[in-house]
This record gives C-alpha cells, structure tokens and sequence, in this order.
C-alpha cells in the first residue's frame, strides 16, 4: 500500500531546508503511519535529494508527523538549479512511500 492511500501531506521550505508533514485521513491510521514512517525511510525515500539530517516531530493529538529535511534544496530556492526539488514536489514525492498492507484497526 502506497502512503497517500491513508494520508496526505503539507510542505514548506526555507533556505536549504524543507518541512514535510504527513497527515492522516483517519486517526485509525495513524499507528501505522508513526510506526512506518520514519526519519531514516524518509532519508532513503530521498537519498538523491536530501544531503542533510532528517528530523521527525511527532503531533499525536492531529494525527500528523512533521519532518524536517535539512540541506533539501540544492543550495535554496532561489540558488538551485532544480526547478522539481522544492518543497510542493517533496511532499507528493513522500506518498509514493510504501508502507505496506494495510493493517487492522
């Protein structure tokens, strides 16, 4: 099962660095969701792309988990040549992610 069957994402990006939120649809996903999607499957989802730590944030009580991708950006926005490796792109990339059957609720 591919990620963006049971949630969606939000992206941001500053400097060199993207912020990614992955947001369940229904919070009896979630579990799945945090225990599949973690900082080091993320830094392997984008091995190409992301040169940096990744960091994961954990926000229960939205059913959400936020990471932040650092050295993301090849160099910033506005220095990097890459017209697809901003934020918006990063997020719809991570929902490629597979994490998976489905599990029971």
């Amino acid at each position: 099962m591919l990620l963006r069957e049971i949630a969606h994402s939000r992206t941001g990006d500053k400097g060199n660095r993207s912020t990614l939120s992955v947001i369940a649809y229904d919070m009896k996903d979630f579990a799945q969701i945090e225990r599949c999607v973690t900082a080091e499957r993320v830094k392997a989802h984008y091995q190409d792309m992301v040169h940096g730590p990744v960091e994961r944030y954990v926000v229960a009580h939205l059913g959400a988990l936020n990471f932040v991708l650092h050295d993301a950006l090849g160099g910033g926005v506005t220095r990097s040549l890459a017209l697809d490796a901003h934020g918006k792109c990063l997020s719809s990339a991570v929902l490629s992610m597979d994490i998976g059957p489905r599990e029971a609720a």
